[in-house]
């Protein structure tokens, strides 16, 4: 029985792993400038980084040591909107324009560095920094990824 349970809620999660990045990639009716399995990474490294970094802001909002936080909610403020303004920017594939694209990509390589240093900081004291630092770390590579496959 419990064989039976487990098959059928690894299906699921199996089937439903896909992000919807990718199968809105996938169902686009033009031809891609990039592979689709790349840019979808790129765009869900994007959005987990601007919503980990969101998230950070308020837990350090909350913490004791609040000057201490203020570049950290900075940087993180900074990277949630790159993060975003770029993760909307790279769904758009319709009239593609990569003199657009790749600055924003090469801003969010930039931003999540530093965020990503800035979080590391207080990682061993804030768990919320350190997942974020993970999220900025993350997306940093996608975002160099897909510049390298822009060229």
């Amino acid at each position: 029985m419990h064989v039976i349970q487990w098959y059928r809620s690894s299906t699921l999660s199996k089937e439903s792993h896909m992000s919807y990045a990718r199968q809105l990639l996938d169902s686009y009716p033009r031809v891609l400038d990039v592979e689709p399995g790349v840019l979808a990474a790129t765009i869900d490294a994007l959005n987990d980084c601007a919503q980990a970094c969101t998230a950070d802001v308020d837990a350090d909002l909350g913490e004791q040591d609040l000057p201490d936080m203020v570049r950290c909610i900075r940087l993180c403020l900074d990277c949630a909107d790159v993060c975003t303004a770029t993760a909307r920017l790279t769904s758009r594939q319709t009239d593609y324009d990569a003199n657009v694209t790749r600055p924003l990509l090469e801003a969010c390589v930039a931003i999540c560095k530093s965020c990503g240093d800035e979080c590391e900081r207080h990682a061993r004291m804030h768990e919320h920094c350190r997942a974020c630092a993970a999220a900025c770390r993350r997306c940093e590579r996608a975002c160099r990824e897909l510049l390298a496959a822009l060229e």
